[in-house]
């Protein structure tokens, strides 16, 4: 008795994976159980180098730009979410590969055990990372870990069918014709049926799966924003301001759709308001636990803010501006009761991100809040819900989101991403970016009496933005108007009429921070401490 090998064992993993990971999807999707694939991805992201993480998101980042997709956060979370699946399809097949050279080599049975054998050790590591991950969730963590051993059982189970029938089929045939005349060739075939029958069977279980769970999940996930936006019925703070966007121009006020998400998890954690509490504790003088109802009591804060991802690069779109409401932690401080010998906050999520911030920064500066609310509806699940952080002219690495808890603490100690070898401070570099050069009119009679607006945006954290300047091809720097900010926390429009010459031009752009430091001009990749350099846009006119 030959038994089937590991070329087959490979692909009839990898049929029955697919299965398994519908399977998982369906069930993630109906009732909230946990999605296999991508807590095996997440775990795998938390455990590797740091040095690993930053290749992968610097060379992700760049095969987006390079594919030209506006959306950067949504494409490298389709991304992640794609490679979490692939990975995952791989793993099953050279488990199955493994499995059927084992029962091949031992000439076992059988093998249906030792399937079941392999789908429970593969369940049990499951169930480790899951457990590893602390992943928030609805359901009983009884009920999610016998629901990925009993998946796994299944699909294990199913490798050692699989096997058995392979094997069975070609006895029955050997056993029907002279061993002199047997034709290889009658055999491949048989295995071909066979394996045709089983990718087919496979493909409509995955598809049925993939369909019934996405219907499912628009139905159950979908999220509603309640309530009416602040910026449906109020007008923006500078909005009699003189100058006026160049046609092109980004939104200067970004809608919550548009706003850039990134994260560390392949799927947002999903919190129940109604049982959330931020848990105080370390060095205070009684843990304590507020409420969402508590924490909205105190007076809010509302602020225009612009934030941006330490990954964006040069005029890239991990970045938005919208406003922003919460209570400062200045005032929230007295009531948490800290101990005299407690220097550091370190504040931590849901999705196992922390970091720490100095009683210093909170102590003197009123703006580093608790958020709640953007634009004035509750945050959404994907930005945070139900609590973040915000720390002015921080990049975003240091403000987590989905906060459980604040310890006190008498010393720093590296945060998430600082451990994995991004920058300490992670001060928000001063950045311009051309985002127009508005040219949509008819240039057949224009002169050197026309203007040619250009236009974009400067930022540079909470310092505020004091001059830009733009260049055309190898001319001098001209300066450019700037509109009234939202706040001293946001980006700052500019724009340039430049007179119109005929030709091939490039035009580029610097700005100077609030204290009248330039933006740095040598080109730097985003890791460790934020992308810089001068940002060009070349047309023909």
């Amino acid at each position: 008795m030959r038994k089937p090998g590991v070329a087959t064992g490979a692909l009839v993993g990898a049929f029955l994976t697919a299965s398994l990971i519908a399977g998982f999807y369906l069930g993630w999707k109906l009732a909230g159980l946990p999605f296999v694939p991508f807590q095996v991805f997440d775990w795998t992201a938390r455990v590797l180098p740091g040095g690993v993480i930053t290749f992968g998101i610097d060379s992700m980042v760049k095969v987006i730009r390079l594919l030209k997709i506006a959306d950067t956060s949504s494409a490298a979370k389709a991304a992640e979410q794609s490679m979490a699946i692939a990975l995952f399809l791989v793993a099953g097949a050279l488990l199955g590969a493994v499995l059927f050279a084992i029962l091949r080599a031992l000439r076992v049975r059988r093998p249906v055990l030792p399937g079941i054998g392999l789908g429970l050790a593969a369940g049990v590591g499951a169930v480790l990372v899951a457990r590893s991950l602390g992943q928030v969730s609805n359901v009983s963590p009884a009920i999610r870990e016998d629901w990925t051993l009993a998946a796994f059982a299944v699909w294990g189970a199913a490798l050692g069918w699989a096997n058995r029938r392979l094997t069975r089929e070609r006895i029955e045939l050997r056993g029907e014709i002279d061993r002199s005349a047997w034709d290889d060739t009658v055999e491949r075939l048989d295995r071909r049926s066979f394996l045709v029958r089983l990718g087919g069977a496979t493909a409509t279980i995955t598809v049925a799966g993939a369909v019934i769970g996405s219907l499912a999940g628009g139905r159950r996930r979908h999220e509603v924003v309640t309530g009416k936006r602040w910026s449906a019925d109020h007008p923006l703070p500078n909005a009699g301001a003189d100058v006026t966007p160049a046609a092109g121009t980004r939104p200067e006020y970004t809608a919550l759709e548009d706003h850039y998400r990134i994260d560390i998890t392949t799927t947002p954690p999903v919190i129940d308001g109604a049982t959330w509490r931020l848990k105080v504790g370390g060095l205070v003088e009684r843990p304590l636990e507020l409420t969402m109802e508590q924490i909205r009591g105190y007076e809010p804060l509302h602020q225009f803010v612009t934030l941006a991802c330490i990954s964006n690069p040069v005029a890239g779109s991990l970045i938005g501006t919208t406003r922003w409401t919460g209570v400062s932690l200045q005032r929230l401080l007295p009531d948490l009761r800290l101990a005299p010998t407690a220097t550091h906050l370190k504040l931590s999520s849901a999705d196992r991100f922390y970091e720490i911030v100095a009683l210093d920064t909170l102590r003197s500066d009123a703006r580093v809040m608790l958020a709640y609310d953007w634009d004035g509806v509750p945050l959404t699940t994907k930005h945070g819900f139900p609590l973040r952080i915000y720390i002015p002219d921080l990049y975003g690495m240091k403000q987590p989101k989905w906060l459980l808890s604040v310890e006190a603490m008498d010393h720093w100690e590296p945060g998430y991403w600082v451990k994995r070898g991004w920058d300490r401070t992670a001060r928000m570099k001063a950045t311009s970016v051309i985002d127009t050069v508005s040219v949509d009119m008819m240039l057949t009679q224009a002169d050197s009496n026309t203007r040619i607006p250009v236009g974009g945006i400067a930022h540079a954290g909470a310092r505020g933005i004091s001059k830009v300047e733009v260049r055309v091809d190898d001319g001098p720097w001209q300066e450019a108007r700037l509109r009234t900010p939202l706040s001293d926390t946001t980006w700052v429009v500019w724009r340039y009429d430049w007179p119109f010459q005929p030709g091939n031009h490039t035009f580029t752009v610097r700005c100077f921070d609030g204290g009248g430091v330039a933006q740095i001009v040598d080109t730097k990749p985003p890791h460790p401490s934020g992308a810089s350099g001068l940002h060009s846009k070349s047309m023909m006119l």
